[in-house]
């Protein structure tokens, strides 16, 4: 780091401990060297204080209390054992802290200390691995699964570093052996889809990759390797469809040491990654009390206030959620994240012109955000813009291209539009490539029921699309459209019982304003006429 005119006391002491420590372990050094090779004690790196001035207050504190550990120990001579941890902790601070320059000296020296310890090559690989020395990083993890043969993360790491470095036969056999040891792995399995590529052995990686989206179908950074193997086996289509839907998103191990090197430190960060942690285990409790204290140390994280909202929210307090979002907001405006998730309450509460206004700010901010971009489109719709509506589903599919919601909502929109064909088409499409998504063949069935262009209706088909759904469960708006059908048919009397049967449940249910709909369509089943509005705006779905 660079000399600062200006230097703070801080500073200043910093340097002095550092020109201190590293007299002390040259004083220990020559003491080892003058007791004779005989007494075995193995030469250890000088370790330096490197500059803490820009952390927080707590972090400063933790490392300096490791620090003075550490003299203490030198001081003492211990044991080195003792000494080895000793050094770990501070080299694991360091690490956490991201002062890689620091870290290496302290954990190297435990590992000379302590060799037998799976943790410090460990850490020496993910140190060696983060700044690109691959090499350096391949043999420490080498050594990690020498100490540990059953270690999944390490194996699965020191595949990875090798198919890094080119050697996809060096890295096929720790994936393997991973996935023996733990079939469910998504990170073994998409090593060895990874590997198998690199071989060009294109129809074992299309399985071992395909495994993983069918495992789970998140893991959207397998898309790019199968979208590689299936071009490789000519299949362009298949090719190109997972082209679209990569995404950067890693598939890691379970790193049980690496989330304990995360939980290390007292910061905004780590309490940050514990609370994602839980969650992702759904303790929304424990997540909220994380974020908490994270905030306690810096109240002014933006980041954390979100995270601390969206824990509250699904604590199901949305009112202490939503301050926490404003807050977010107000810290920084520019926090996408807060941005949607405001749009999304605002949404749910009706509010669609404000919800606009949320969802807007935070594509600006993030014009990639599939989800913020439906949200949006879904509120314009529901205020009767329909134009900048299909804009923005058109943008989400562009990104997403098998995005359910994006999909149906389009269909909506062009019904609202008046464009009945394309809509029809729309949903047609929608059931063929989603067949157990019953929102669709529903959705086609309301349209050809009602819809004013006479080319577009078929009752029969509608009844017959509305029957298959009722095979899945009944519920109100089916109930609706199966006496759309039934008048579209001219089987007005049927139209009407089922209508009344429907208003009596409604009743039953308290739910006035949905009484009021049907009685309006009951009206028109009773004076012999047909429905020809497929969705009021009341019951946009």
């Amino acid at each position: 780091m660079g000399r600062r005119p200006d230097r703070s006391m801080d500073d200043v002491e910093g340097r002095q401990r550092q020109v201190s420590r590293v007299v002390v372990v040259a004083v220990t050094l020559l003491a080892a060297a003058c007791a004779g090779a005989n007494e075995g004690r193995p030469e250890l790196r000088p370790v330096s204080m490197p500059e803490l001035a820009k952390m927080g207050e707590s972090v400063q504190a933790q490392i300096r209390a490791a620090d003075a550990a550490l003299t203490r120990a030198i001081d003492d001579r211990a044991a080195p054992p003792a000494l080895a941890d000793t050094y770990g902790l501070l080299g694991r601070l360091f690490m956490a802290a991201d002062l890689p320059e620091a870290a290496e000296p302290c954990l190297l020296n435990a590992h000379t200390l302590a060799p037998s310890d799976l943790r410090w090559p460990y850490y020496l690989g993910h140190l060696n691995r983060d700044r690109g020395d691959l090499a350096a990083a391949a043999g420490f993890f080498k050594r990690a699964v020498e100490l540990r043969p059953d270690d999944v993360a390490s194996l699965v790491w020191y595949g990875d570093v090798q198919l890094a470095l080119g050697k996809p036969d060096e890295a096929e056999p720790q994936f393997a052996k991973a996935s023996s040891l733990q079939p469910n792995s998504l990170s073994a399995r998409f090593g060895l889809g990874r590997a198998a590529l690199a071989r060009q052995d294109y129809r074992r990686a299309v399985t071992y990759l395909e495994e993983v989206l069918s495992q789970d179908s998140e893991a959207a950074a397998a898309h790019y390797p199968l979208a590689m193997a299936y071009r490789g086996l000519g299949d362009l289509a298949k090719a190109d469809n997972h082209l679209r839907q990569r995404a950067d998103h890693q598939i890691l191990p379970a790193d049980p040491l690496m989330v304990e090197l995360d939980e290390l430190l007292e910061s905004p960060q780590a309490y940050e990654s514990r609370g994602i942690r839980a969650l992702d285990q759904k303790d929304w409790t424990e997540a909220a009390a994380l974020f908490r204290k994270g905030l306690a140390i810096e109240p002014a994280n933006s980041a954390l206030r979100h995270r601390l909202g969206s824990a509250l929210y699904m604590m199901g307090d949305a009112v202490n959620a939503r301050e926490q979002y404003e807050e977010a907001v107000r810290i920084s405006p520019e926090n996408h994240l807060a941005q949607y998730s405001l749009g999304v309450l605002l949404q749910a509460d009706g509010k669609h012109r404000d919800a606009v206004e949320r969802l807007t700010a935070a594509l600006k901010s993030r014009p990639s955000h599939t989800p913020a971009h439906v949200r949006l489109a879904s509120s314009l719709r529901r205020m009767g813009r329909v134009k900048e509506a299909l804009d923005h589903y058109e943008q989400a599919l562009q990104q997403q291209p098998n995005l359910i919601e994006a999909r149906f909502g389009q269909a909506i929109t062009l019904v609202q539009a008046g464009r009945y064909s394309e809509a029809r088409e729309r949903l047609s499409d929608g059931m063929k490539q989603f067949p157990d998504q019953t929102v669709f063949a529903h959705g086609l069935a309301r349209l050809l029921a009602t819809a004013p262009d006479a080319r577009v209706r078929d009752g029969r088909r509608a009844m017959s699309l509305a029957e298959d759904v009722l095979k899945q469960g009944r519920t109100l708006d089916l109930g609706a459209t199966v006496a759309m059908a039934f008048a579209e048919m001219g089987q007005f009397a049927q139209a009407a019982a089922v209508q009344r049967d429907l208003i009596a449940a409604a009743e039953k249910a308290g739910l006035r304003d949905v009484v009021t709909r049907l009685a309006g369509n009951l009206k028109l089943y009773e004076r012999g006429e047909p429905c020809r509005t497929p969705w009021t705006l009341d019951e946009i779905p």
